[in-house]
């Protein structure tokens, strides 16, 4: 087995903010309001929300790159990822969202050789169509398109040690299965409901600082 992978979130927890934040505040105005209380009485999955605002940005793809590239992501995320290669562990993203923004974003940021697990996207129509999994996929989640827990219980027949953080519900069952959890934002408060044990973060800078006090890499 390997020694260890540091599996993170990206929406909201490598990045500042939510993509699909930027996409309502900037175009949807109060129908997209209406669309996000729908989604928050649970009329609709997950999945479903993320398509509906994404495929209903009606702008170029040109256009759609800028606020891409407008994401603001925590500063020290490249040197935490060169942290954990440079101690021989791997890193992975695993986002509910989609890695058509991931990736471009990335690249802008001149982070490469990043693993992603995501759902695919593609723009067409003036937005971009989020496309799941199938559903005979091993990581196939109806509610987010892609189930984190089902990725993270593979990865930990691979590796010796699964790090995990993440912000908001759809990290709370993977957080649970990880062995250590670093968690910011809602997270901090789902984990507490359920009395399980993690690491509060604002920035991954705290969590490199955990990890080499507590010599656990």
């Amino acid at each position: 087995m390997k020694e260890f992978i540091f599996v993170s979130d990206f929406d909201g927890t490598m990045s500042e903010r939510d993509f699909y934040h930027i996409i309502m505040e900037k175009y949807l105005g109060q129908w997209g309001k209406e669309l996000h209380a729908s989604w928050k009485r649970n009329e609709m999955e997950d999945v479903e929300f993320l398509s509906t605002v994404f495929k209903s940005i009606n702008r170029t793809e040109e256009e759609i790159c800028e606020d891409i590239l407008s994401i603001k992501i925590d500063e020290y995320i490249p040197a935490f990822i060169e942290y954990i290669k440079s101690a021989g562990g791997d890193f992975l993203i695993l986002s509910a969202g989609t890695r058509y923004y991931i990736e471009r974003l990335l690249a802008f940021k001149g982070i490469q050789e990043i693993e992603i697990i995501s759902n695919e996207g593609k723009y067409e129509n003036k937005g971009v169509t989020l496309l799941p999994p199938d559903t005979y996929h091993p990581f196939y989640s109806r509610r987010h398109g892609v189930d984190k827990a089902k990725v993270v219980q593979s990865l930990k027949q691979k590796y010796k040690k699964v790090y995990y953080a993440g912000n908001s519900r759809p990290d709370v069952n993977a957080a649970l299965l990880a062995d250590i959890a670093f968690a910011k934002g809602k997270l901090i408060t789902l984990l507490q409901a359920k009395a399980a044990e993690h690491v509060p973060f604002e920035c991954f800078f705290q969590v490199e600082e955990f990890l080499k006090n507590r010599e656990l890499i």
